[in-house]
């Protein structure tokens, strides 16, 4: 088959050449009919540099402190769903699979390498002003602060364990609203950012791929690393979701409301397919946001749990394949039922746990 070349970064301004839009949502025109051919040109010959371990338990980062107690019950973010995860991961059928750690806290040095000094202080000192607050979403209390470098110490973390076994996940982390100089949308500290930024500055890895799936597109992670030629950011969002600007990712696809789970996974194929060419990534962060889900408070589109579930078990199985290390943080997930929003996020453990152990 015979594709027209493809341009060396793809953002928002040049995607509508490559993808029309029809009533089951996006596909792939000029570049591929189908996903058998994205997966036999974009993905062959395979990747070999890294080994991915079998039997293995798979590494799960948690801390009790990411379940700020001050946080009300009822407010719109559910704080409360992080205790909740790491309850139905104690009491999931595949417990026994799981190796449990505690991360320490981000070093300043770390978090300053993706943020402003001056606003990282601010943080910490809590000193941010009250419209810096609201725009993050909740008051910037020493509890919040200490969460926010443990909780991007816990992606840390999970990257590190990656690269020794080949996959790990952090129960909290996604903060991709945080941009250099401020956070937003509940975000403080853009964790994946720090955690790649901790990676390739040390030389552990050359190239990065944060491939995000949060049903809000992933703007500060776009902002941070829109001049870093390492780092190679995708973000498949609901296009007429928050934010209103969306800075271009090197890959943006932005679904139509109410995109189902077929749309969504003809989407996704190709877009990985893409993403991993393009990167040629030594690890990959994956945002594995569950507010694309059909029942989200904030999500605006319409997928189900089988949808989540295949869309998860698609990036463990690729990354498993190609011998690329996965690291998964948990991202958006938004309702008044936490219970029932923490168990949406299990699926990504579930789904890593089945392709890793």
């Amino acid at each position: 088959m015979q594709l027209a070349p493809l341009p060396a970064t793809i953002d928002r301004r040049n995607w509508g050449d490559a993808l029309d839009l029809d009533r089951t949502g996006f596909f792939f025109r000029q570049h591929a009919c189908d996903r058998k051919t994205v997966w036999k040109i974009n993905l062959s010959p395979p990747l070999d540099r890294h080994v991915i371990l079998c039997g293995m338990k798979l590494p799960i980062v948690h801390h009790p402190a990411y379940d700020v107690t001050t946080i009300p019950d009822d407010h719109r973010f559910p704080m409360r769903k992080f205790a909740r995860l790491a309850r139905q991961l104690v009491a999931s059928d595949f417990a026994d699979r799981l190796a449990w750690h505690e991360p320490e806290a981000a070093p300043v040095a770390a978090v300053e390498r993706a943020h402003d000094p001056a606003y990282v202080a601010d943080i910490l000192r809590q000193r941010l002003d009250d419209k810096a607050a609201r725009r993050i979403g909740f008051p910037i209390t020493p509890a919040v602060a200490n969460r926010s470098l443990l909780s991007t110490g816990g992606t840390m973390l999970a990257g590190r364990l990656a690269l020794e076994h080949g996959a790990a996940a952090n129960t909290a982390g996604g903060s991709h609203h945080a941009a250099r100089g401020h956070g937003a949308g509940f975000c403080v500290f853009n964790d994946v950012a720090i955690a790649a930024l901790d990676l390739l500055e040390a030389n552990t890895v050359a190239r990065v791929l944060v491939f995000d799936c949060d049903v809000h597109q992933g703007d500060g992670t776009a902002q941070i690393f829109a001049a870093d030629p390492r780092v190679f950011t995708c973000s498949i969002h609901c296009e007429a979701n928050w934010p209103l600007e969306k800075p271009p990712s090197d890959l943006d696809v932005g679904l139509p409301k109410d995109a189902d789970d077929a749309a969504y996974l003809d989407v996704l194929l190709p877009a990985l397919a893409l993403s991993i060419d393009r990167a040629r990534p030594d690890i990959v962060f994956y945002n594995a946001g569950v507010d694309p889900h059909a029942s989200d408070r904030l999500g605006k589109l319409a997928l189900t749990d089988d949808g989540l579930r295949a869309r998860d078990l698609h990036l463990a199985q690729t990354c498993r394949r190609l011998g690329i290390p996965l690291t998964a943080v948990i991202g958006g997930g938004y309702g008044e039922d936490r219970d029932a929003v923490a168990a949406r996020h299990l699926i990504l453990f579930e789904a890593m746990a089945k392709t890793f152990t």
